[in-house]
């Protein structure tokens, strides 16, 4: 019954995404190029209304059983709401913000869903009490946000979520979570029937309706499957959802280092630097594919190891990732921590460069 369904779902998603076109068109929900976007033509947005439309049929057919399903569906109905409206109206940020704070507070007071304690890997463990709300509420946020900063090329957005379903679903399989891996997958057919039509050159976009839905999806499904279970159950879908948190992070430090708000737009994410270096789109799509695989790869390998050689593992990677956001300005123009202390450390180099 699942398999047919994925398959059923993947085809509805495929066949409605252009019907959702034509009525992102009558409705006005078109993005329009500026000076900050890659694209040189009016395309229509909105188009996560056909992978929250395919998701919904597959949950109706599958009818999966799970004490969360409910808190889920009316915190995704949330999150689904506030993306049509900003796709319709363009939300302000406090707007949108407070939006995601409904949806999270719903799954963690309706669903009691939240990140309690965790394990530490060398004994003992950390009660968050009081904190297990706000950290809960924080990360749902914050995934979900993550999502829609990435989604600034053509197919980018809904490739990396579907590799972080793909991802999940065989994290899921592995620790015997039916639930967690049936969703996991539906939400990939649905996205991939999607992404038919949004790979370059896309026809339509994600649009928040689909960013943020997508973002909220895996935010609330890394807590089902990760949470309550040791520190690794932390670090497994921060490396799994490596390159949107990444973005997302450097975003920040960019933002902070300029004096800018946090909620300002510029061309300095992953994808404009990739564009910026020479990369075609298309080019640069694979590219920050490829990287999002490697992370989820890494977090399975997390996931599966003891603690042996873990720290030096994580650490190794920061470094080589602060090193590479550098050498492309991802994190700006300013802030250069680890190439301003190689240069005082080695001034040759400087020179030689």
């Amino acid at each position: 019954m699942l398999y047919f369904t994925l398959i059923l779902c993947f085809f509805f998603s495929m066949f409605l995404t252009p019907l959702v076109k034509n009525l992102a068109i009558a409705l006005g929900a078109i993005d329009r190029p500026n000076e900050r976007k890659v694209h040189e033509r009016l395309i229509p947005r909105m188009g996560g209304a056909a992978i929250f439309a395919s998701f919904i049929a597959g949950i109706l057919i599958l009818r999966p059983e799970s004490p969360y399903l409910l808190p889920f569906m009316l915190g995704a109905a949330i999150i689904f709401f506030v993306g049509i409206m900003d796709d319709l109206k363009e939300l302000s940020p406090k707007a949108k913000l407070a939006g995601q704070l409904a949806a999270a507070l719903v799954i963690v007071f309706f669903g009691d869903l939240k990140i309690e304690y965790i394990n530490m890997p060398f004994g003992g463990q950390w009660n968050l009490g009081l904190f297990s709300i706000p950290l809960t509420v924080f990360w749902i946020i914050g995934v979900t946000n993550s999502i829609n900063l990435i989604d600034g090329l053509d197919g980018l957005a809904s490739g990396v979520s579907s590799i972080a379903f793909i991802v999940m679903a065989v994290m899921a399989f592995m620790m015997g979570d039916a639930y967690v891996y049936a969703v996991s997958l539906l939400l990939l057919v649905c996205t991939l029937g999607f992404l038919v039509h949004n790979f370059h050159p896309a026809s339509i976009f994600l649009g928040d309706t689909g960013s943020l839905f997508l973002g909220f999806m895996i935010s609330i499904l890394s807590l089902m499957g990760f949470k309550n279970l040791t520190f690794i159950s932390l670090i497994v879908p921060i490396l799994i959802l490596g390159v949107p948190i990444s973005d997302t992070l450097f975003a920040i430090i960019r933002r902070i280092t300029n004096r800018e708000p946090i909620s300002s737009a510029d061309k300095f994410h992953l994808h404009h630097r990739l564009l910026h270096y020479g990369f075609s789109h298309r080019q640069s799509v694979l590219m920050i594919y490829l990287f999002a695989c490697i992370f989820g790869i890494m977090g399975i390998m997390v996931s599966r190891s003891d603690f042996h050689g873990l720290n030096v593992f994580l650490l190794i990677t920061i470094l080589l990732i602060e090193f590479f956001a550098e050498k492309i300005e991802w994190a700006g123009k300013r802030f250069k921590p680890i190439i301003k202390t190689m240069d005082l450390l080695f001034p040759s180099l400087k020179n030689k460069s």
